[in-house]
Order: C-alpha cells, then sequence, then structure tokens
C-alpha cells in the first residue's frame, strides 16, 4: 500500500508555508505521495468548503493516509474524519497547533457551530498526535490537554515554537516528520 500524506495548511495559510514545503520534500524523499492543497477562500474559511475540498483531494481514505494539519487545518481533518463511512479508516493524524474552539473569531464560527464528534472521529482514526509550543500567542497549551483526553493524542510540547508559522521562523518541523514515520510503521 502507497503511504499517502496530506498537509493542510491554516486560516491565510498557503501551500507554500515554511515547514509544510519542508515536510512535503522530506516525506516524498521516504516515498510518501504528498499533498498540500490550496485550501479555498482561506482569508474566510467555511467549513463545509474546506472539508468537500478535502474529501476531493483525498478521493478514497485508507490504513495509508496520514493527514498533518496546521492550526485550522487540524479541525478540518478531525471534521473530515467525521464525514467517513463507517468502514474507512486512516492511519494517523498529527496536529499542530490545533484548538478546540473558534476563540470568539467570526471568521472561525462554521468550523465549531456544532459539537466535535470525538468518539466518531476515533472511529475512523486510532493514532493522534498532537504538537503543541509551550508560547502560542494563539492556542493556549491547554488546548493540548483536550486532544490528549478526547482523542488519547500522544502530546509533545515543543519549546519557544510560538504558533509553528513563518512569521516565527518556523520552517522546518523534525517533531512532525518523525511523528508520521512512527505512525506509519
Amino acid at each position: 500500500m502507497t503511504k499517502k500524506a496530506f498537509l493542510i495548511h491554516g486560516w491565510t495559510g498557503t501551500l507554500h508555508d515554511g515547514w509544510l514545503s519542508w515536510l512535503k520534500r522530506r516525506l516524498e524523499e521516504k516515498g510518501f505521495k504528498v499533498t498540500v492543497p490550496a485550501m479555498p477562500d482561506t482569508n474566510h474559511p467555511k467549513i463545509d468548503a474546506w472539508v468537500n475540498h478535502l474529501a476531493k483531494v483525498v478521493k478514497t481514505p485508507d490504513k495509508g493516509c496520514y493527514f498533518i494539519g496546521h492550526s485550522l487545518g487540524c479541525i478540518t481533518i478531525l471534521r473530515y474524519l467525521e464525514t467517513l463511512k463507517e468502514n474507512q479508516t486512516v492511519g494517523g493524524v498529527i496536529l499542530v497547533a490545533e484548538f478546540a474552539d473558534n476563540f470568539g473569531e467570526k471568521e472561525l464560527y462554521s468550523f465549531f457551530a456544532k459539537p466535535i464528534e470525538w468518539d466518531k472521529i476515533k472511529s475512523h482514526c486510532k493514532k493522534f498526535v498532537a504538537i503543541h509550543s509551550d508560547n502560542d500567542y494563539h492556542v493556549p497549551l491547554e488546548h493540548a490537554d483536550i486532544f490528549k483526553k478526547k482523542l488519547n493524542a500522544k502530546l509533545i510540547v515543543q519549546r519557544n515554537m510560538k504558533h509553528f508559522s513563518d512569521d516565527d521562523g518556523v520552517v522546518e518541523l523534525p517533531v512532525a516528520f518523525d511523528s508520521v514515520l512512527r505512525l506509519s510503521k
């Protein structure tokens, strides 16, 4: 089975964001088929458009599929997993700087308009890694505990990585690369 990785950027992000491009190259060197889709209307994201776009890109999910999301890309992946058919499962999910509510941001309301279906998500994926920074100015570290508790995610806290973005100088993310390799063994 070919291993496939889908790297999903966040709000206002692009498929060329720093560490996503780096991670794409590194995973391709390891034989993964990597897709980094440009998510629609990234400045004004809507859940239906993002999840439908991801579903179209993935086509048929299977245990050889691994998802790596940054920020808003994380909830997009989780909402996508909620839409899978009963017998569909994926290999694993890496969540970088993920959050469980919209922080009062009107632009993000559609992603959190309904409760997250944690059990349904876990029925489609058994392996989760949550990567957080101890000084993220957007996502408080408490959100890491939510994903650890609700998804049994392996929690990794990085020091001084802020929001893991280009603006923070994060252009490589070895912990995400290592996590994908561990999940895909």
